[in-house]
């Protein structure tokens, strides 16, 4: 409703990550930089934390819009709680293995030689693991086991894990972490923005959808929106995407303080109501059944590889029958 009524192209503040509104605030900078600083070592495990809705997602989706494909094969991996291995079926369906029935250590040996390819075609694979917090240590031991792989002086696998703030307790003080934790090269933590980022941030999203300047927001708008979101970016898009909305059910062409205290309020009302406890259950259900269907399209997509290959294969077979019977 408020795309039309002020002239949007699309949602400027949906909640979806999308890594087109890439914001490069103090803190992702660095984070940027940290991956950056990992991709040039070429080994060893980066780790980024911060708290439910930093960015965290996002920055994954800058770095993978970002990165040479010629030089780097990307794994990203959503963690499902999975033991290690688990763990490694996801990694062999990453690189378009077959893992179903499939024993350990035919599963490793097959990870081992397509790794050793894809080095020989002058390729390194960057696998990626978000929610890292919930993976248990069997699977982080597993990852681990990988980094090991090496040709020559020349590891095979770069690992960044991404997670929120009780990774990086558990990361530094979990006594069984201890051979991981000597592989972590870098860490850091993703704070929120500051208060003199909110502005930058609200215009640099409204302008990727064909901002004309309306509506305006006052100064202590933006003071407003810092203190209500705490510099938290899903925060500050549920709170624009609410204002915007009001904004055009009134006809607003000034958003100022009073505004978005208003939707504040109107927020916290809600958050507060008797059924607010069953909307945040419903949303974790939801969130567990989107999570098993992930892993259910992830692995009818590495069948659907096998199958493409396996024709591939077939074709190329018959084609050179074809050619030895011509030749006789």
């Amino acid at each position: 409703m408020y795309n039309d009524h002020y002239g949007f192209s699309e949602r400027p503040f949906q909640l979806t990550p999308d890594p087109r509104f890439w914001f490069e605030s103090q803190t992702h900078r660095k984070a940027m930089a940290y991956l950056g600083y990992g991709l040039a070592q070429g080994e060893g495990f980066i780790a980024i934390t911060g708290d439910i809705g930093a960015g965290k997602t996002t920055l994954v989706g800058h770095l993978l819009e970002t990165i040479d494909r010629a030089r780097y094969t990307p794994l990203n991996i959503v963690s499902t709680q999975v033991e290690g291995d688990d763990m490694l079926r996801l990694v062999g369906q990453g690189l378009g293995l077959s893992s179903e029935g499939v024993a350990k250590a035919q599963i490793l040996d097959r990870i081992e030689r397509t790794l050793d390819e894809q080095a020989r075609l002058g390729k390194h694979v960057l696998i990626i693991v978000d929610e890292a917090q919930n993976l248990p240590t069997s699977a982080l031991e597993e990852l681990r086991m990988l980094s090991n792989y090496h040709v020559g002086n020349r590891s095979l696998v770069q690992i960044f894990l991404l997670g929120q703030p009780e990774f990086r307790n558990r990361l530094r003080d979990a006594p069984e972490l201890e051979q991981l934790r000597q592989r972590v090269i870098a860490t850091h933590h993703l704070d929120p923005m500051e208060a003199q980022e909110i502005e930058p941030y609200i215009i640099h999203r409204l302008n990727q959808v064909g901002y004309k300047g309306t509506p305006a927001f006052t100064a202590d708008a933006f003071d407003a929106l810092y203190h209500a979101s705490r510099g938290v970016p899903r925060i500050l898009n549920s709170l624009m995407a609410r204002i915007l909305l009001n904004g055009a059910i009134e006809e607003l062409d000034t958003i100022d303080r009073q505004c978005v205290e208003e939707i504040v309020e109107d927020a916290h009302a809600e958050a507060n109501s008797p059924t607010a406890t069953a909307i945040v259950a419903l949303d974790s259900v939801v969130e567990d059944r989107i999570a098993t269907l992930e892993a259910r399209i992830n692995e009818q997509e590495a069948a659907l590889r096998r199958v493409l290959g396996l024709l591939v294969s077939w074709v190329e077979g018959d084609a050179q029958l074809g050619k030895r019977s011509d030749a006789a």
